[in-house]
């Protein structure tokens, strides 16, 4: 826990965009926490908000409600997953420059990004001192949105950590459930290789960070890059059926979205994270995908 002041207990945290990875955040703290609040667009996820242990509030990026406001006000933590608009971030382009006037408690900030903001490094090892080549647009609006995030807590003496995630796996969202559904693939270009994080992970290093008062920019991935269809195996196997046959990417029918995270390749180094004392719960997407298997957490 935070170091001798009490821990997750003084901490009030607010979720911008509470999807799958902070309402994973928010089961982990549940009981810890002073209080946990998060904003969605659309009310009808409010009860998977609830179910989570959210505080649901709606915000829809064009004004900040007053309900929002409030929780605003009080939070001491703040985890923002929202996806940038058009090369800038929702929260900050109306708030300002005046994070610390609508936050005057905030003590740490996470930012959620992504690994795609390093485009394509031809398979070779990325770390946050890598150059960020991404060439598409929602790649470069997160690049452009992780610098507002650093520059406003440092104008603002906030403490901020840019959290780039690699692929997310975890319950519900899996090989196993690609299997089952008839949505596996396995697409073999070569030369291929993913960074993947189980989204426990996620939740757990985030509490980590956030304990630990640290900022920067961190990856969030595991030990083990690897081409996508030997992930595909590897489930069917622990199911005991038949993986589907490999395609040639170049034969392969996918979508624009899908063919573009093939354009780019490349190792994603977390040795940054684990210096900072954090040590991962599933090490690669075996160790991952076995426990699922034998704890039957996949679905």
């Amino acid at each position: 826990m935070d170091a001798g002041n009490g821990g997750c207990k003084l901490m009030r945290w607010l979720m911008i965009g509470a999807g799958y990875s902070a309402q994973t955040l928010a089961r982990l703290i549940a009981g810890e926490a002073a209080a946990v609040s998060g904003t969605t667009r659309d009310t009808v996820k409010f009860g998977a908000l609830e179910a989570s242990g959210i505080s649901p509030l709606e915000f829809d990026g064009s004004s900040i409600p007053q309900a929002l406001a409030q929780e605003m006000s009080r939070a001491t933590h703040l985890l923002h997953s929202a996806a940038p608009g058009s090369g800038s971030d929702p929260l900050l382009t109306l708030l300002g420059a005046s994070l610390a006037e609508a936050m005057p408690k905030l003590r740490w900030a996470g930012y959620l990004s992504t690994v795609g903001v390093y485009g394509n490094h031809d398979g070779n090892w990325v770390d946050e001192e890598s150059a960020c080549l991404a060439t598409s647009k929602r790649g470069i609006a997160r690049v452009q949105a992780e610098r507002q995030w650093l520059d406003v807590g440092k104008a603002s003496g906030i403490t901020v950590a840019v959290l780039r995630l690699a692929g997310i796996y975890g319950p519900g969202r899996n090989a196993f459930t690609k299997l089952e559904d008839g949505t596996a693939h396995r697409i073999v270009k070569q030369g291929q290789l993913f960074s993947r994080i189980h989204v426990a992970d996620i939740a757990a290093a985030t509490r980590h960070l956030a304990e630990s008062g640290v900022g920067g920019i961190f990856n969030l991935a595991d030990n083990e890059p690897a081409p996508p269809q030997d992930v595909i195996a590897y489930a069917a196997e622990l199911m005991g059926v038949e993986p589907p046959p490999e395609i040639p990417f170049e034969e392969a029918e996918m979508s624009p979205m899908a063919r573009s995270f093939y354009a780019d390749s490349r190792r994603v180094s977390n040795a940054r994270l684990n210096a900072s004392g954090y040590e991962l719960k599933y090490p690669d997407y075996r160790t991952a995908l076995s426990a699922m298997w034998r704890e039957g957490s996949w679905r």
